[in-house]
């Protein structure tokens, strides 16, 4: 009878039991998306609207208790997070002026006919119609998620909007401050005071705190997990900043974003636990509290709920419509850009949701009868679960179909321009302290759509005690398992063979490799059989690019790459693909490169860079003994790339001999790369430069055009 009793009270709603309630919500989470995409609706929608059959205003099967609000806070963080460390830095500042444009339309633009219509229909006071026209200005990025999965998260509409979001929800918030001191006569000139410089003391410490201690913490611990944990640290702590400044947590996460940007490379395993957490766990546990929050009945208890209802919902969509077609047409952006901006834009949740809350719960006098009054009322409230339905179900759709259109678009221009030649990279494993090294440089040299082609080998001579099938087993196990956690599948070779070189050389050709990547052991060095080996052997593979590196720091730290580039270098066959090597590190870590070249070559270099954007500055090398003068500038975290030449190279050059001495003496705590493009093969031809001529400027920029599309 008692088992009886306690199992009726384990399956009474609202589910108490924990077990039972996290059970719940993970179904949700898991058949939502697969019964949602079968008919071709956004997934997104399909939580939210489970949230309100679940949530105490349906059928109250789950209780929007702290349990959920907390994890859906950290779904909701995450979101403005991802925002920010996804979005191409670079770019963002080339297009710094749209993203303010944007920003101020999508702000003032809503806010003007919120005002009008606050102060002329509803007939509000002025200082509670702003504050009701702030509710619209402000959006969430609730459909980012979807662009992100299709890839496009670096297109310049999706950096446009991201940054305007910043700048609108800022604002907003600022007018939900201002509205809500005045209301309480709070406003003077201390409150502006103190608002100004602890916004400013915020900003400083995320933006320029967090990546001191970021890069500290990623160069000192090696355990993966902690370095998700100290992720999560970092999000919380500037959500908590940011509460502290006075201003909103979700400012607080984007900035904390911003900050581990550089740190925290795109093709890296951290980014993709923290994308894989994030929309596996905590993003539908926000989407699923924000459902909770929906009630329907509220729009049946009288006209007024209904009328606000209907303004807030035509004005919110119909303003940030207007909104991103100005920003189109100022900008001349493309149609699916301008439609894009728009759903993104569109989604009012989380700032719209603290606004109204905050309004709500000021109480401002006392009617008659005792009842408070409210400076937001209870139809605003009501009115801003309505918008936040509509708005998010339009950005869910108006998204996933542009977002589909560029996606699309982006890959019939890369198929149609790019080159055909198939990359596929090979690690020449041997020492255990290089295998992490060089499974990471591999993460972020090798192109996007590179998923299977990377190759990790290590040649087994039990004579000469260079390797067993024991220790091949290791390294190769621990190559895998980072290559894994960044859902690249590494191809694994074993190879039993009396000659390493030949047995290296063996499987190029067997496979062929494109690129190969060799580690230098910190010990060692270039000792005399590294450098015969590399001379005699390696580079005798004339149709691959081969890389020597040295690493005493993650990849993730270094902040600035010093990239030599010799005189006639573009001369040779594999100078493009060398070339997109470097550029792919500077792109997938985010660090600056500072390129030193003759003329010609950096008039090339920089033409390629309006087409590929990177971080990069330009400057003329005369003469290649200038590389001690560029060493001794080098600070700390940043590191070396050195284009070399094998003799009788084009770009060949004599002081060439004496480099690996030079780094062996003075390079022993920094990282460097040394790239030896092919010295045959049809690159020029199949990249359609064969025609152009690097002493004509009038050929620079399609040229320029003809790189950018091997780099999209």
């Amino acid at each position: 009878m008692l088992t009886i009793l306690s199992a009726s009270k384990h399956f009474s709603f609202p589910l108490e039991d924990p077990v039972l309630k996290f059970l719940v919500i993970l179904v949700i989470i898991l058949f939502a998306p697969i019964l949602l995409n079968k008919i071709k609706v956004p997934h997104l929608i399909g939580l939210i609207i489970a949230g309100a059959v679940i949530g105490p205003n349906g059928f109250n099967i789950l209780p929007r208790d702290s349990s959920v609000v907390v994890i859906g806070t950290t779904g909701l963080l995450f979101i403005m997070f991802l925002a920010g460390l996804e979005i191409d830095l670079t770019e963002f500042k080339k297009n710094k002026w749209k993203s303010l444009g944007f920003g101020m339309f999508t702000f003032s633009i809503p806010l003007f006919f919120g005002i009008l219509s606050g102060y002329y229909i509803l007939g509000y006071s002025i200082l509670v119609a702003v504050l009701f026209a702030s509710l619209f200005s402000s959006h969430t990025l609730i459909s980012y998620p979807l662009v992100s999965k299709l890839g496009i998260s670096k297109n310049r509409a999706v950096n446009i909007t991201v940054g305007g979001t910043m700048i609108t929800d800022v604002l907003a918030l600022m007018v939900l401050a201002v509205c809500v001191g005045m209301a309480q006569g709070e406003v003077t000139t201390t409150f502006w005071i103190r608002l100004g410089i602890s916004i400013l003391i915020f900003g400083s410490v995320v933006l320029f705190g967090f990546p001191i201690i970021a890069r500290w913490f990623f160069k000192n611990v090696s355990d993966k997990v902690s370095h998700f944990i100290f992720v999560m640290v970092m999000i919380y702590l500037a959500a908590l900043f940011a509460e502290l400044a006075g201003i909103e947590a979700i400012i607080g996460a984007f900035l904390a974003g911003l900050a581990l940007n550089k740190l925290i490379p795109h093709t890296s395993g951290l980014m993709n636990r923290i994308d894989f957490v994030g929309n596996a766990i905590f993003i539908p546990f926000f989407l699923i509290s924000v459902g909770m929050i929906i009630d329907f009945n509220a729009f049946i208890k009288d006209f007024e709920t209904i009328k606000v209802a209907l303004i807030m919902t035509i004005l919110g969509i119909g303003a940030k419509y207007l909104a991103a077609m100005a920003t189109k047409k100022t900008f001349r952006l493309t149609d699916d850009e301008g439609n894009l901006m728009f759903g993104l834009s569109s989604a009012s949740a989380a700032a719209t949701l603290a606004a109204v809350m905050v309004g709500y719960n000021v109480i401002i006098g006392e009617t008659e009868n005792g009842e408070p009054i409210r400076l937001l009322n209870e139809s605003v409230l009501n009115g801003s679960i309505l918008l936040i339905l509509v708005s998010c179900t339009v950005s869910s759709f108006v998204s996933q179909k542009s977002a589909k259109n560029i996606a699309e678009e982006e890959n019939e221009n890369s198929l149609s321009e790019g080159n055909d030649e198939e990359e596929k990279l090979m690690l020449a494993i041997n020492y255990p302290e290089t295998v992490e090294p060089m499974t990471n440089l591999a993460l972020v040299t090798k192109s996007r759509k590179n998923t299977d082609q990377v190759y990790a080998l290590n040649i087994i001579n039990e004579e000469q005690d260079e390797s067993s099938e024991k220790n091949a087993e290791k390294l190769l196990k621990t190559a895998t398992e980072i290559a894994a956690a960044a859902d690249l599948k590494l191809n694994v070779l074993k190879r039993h063979d009396s000659d390493i070189v030949n047995g290296i050389n063996n499987e190029i050709k067997e496979h062929k490799i494109t690129d190969l990547i060799i580690g230098v052991d910190n010990k060692k060095g270039f000792s005399s059989a590294f450098m015969y080996n590399l001379y005699n052997g390696y580079l005798n593979s004339e149709s691959t690019n081969v890389l020597v590196y040295h690493s005493v720091q993650p990849v993730s730290t270094v902040e600035v790459y010093h990239a030599l580039i010799p005189d006639n270098a573009h001369k040779e066959s594999g100078f493009f693909k060398a070339l997109l090597t470097i550029w792919n590190i500077s792109r997938n870590s985010g660090a600056k490169i500072i390129f030193y070249a003759e003329e010609n070559t950096l008039k090339m270099l920089e033409n390629i860079q309006k087409k590929a954007t990177v971080d990069a500055v330009f400057i003329p090398l005369s003469n290649w003994n200038e590389l001690p003068e560029i060493a001794n500038k080098m600070k700390t975290d940043e590191a070396l790339i050195l284009i070399m030449a094998k003799r009788g190279m084009k770009s060949y050059r004599p002081e060439m001999r004496h480099v690996p001495l030079y780094l062996d003496r003075n390079f022993k705590d920094k990282n460097y790369l040394l790239v030896y493009p092919a010295m045959v093969g049809k690159q020029e031809d199949s990249y359609g430069l064969h025609t152009r001529s690097f002493n004509n400027p009038d050929d620079f920029a399609e040229i320029g055009k003809l790189i950018g599309n091997i780099f999209r």
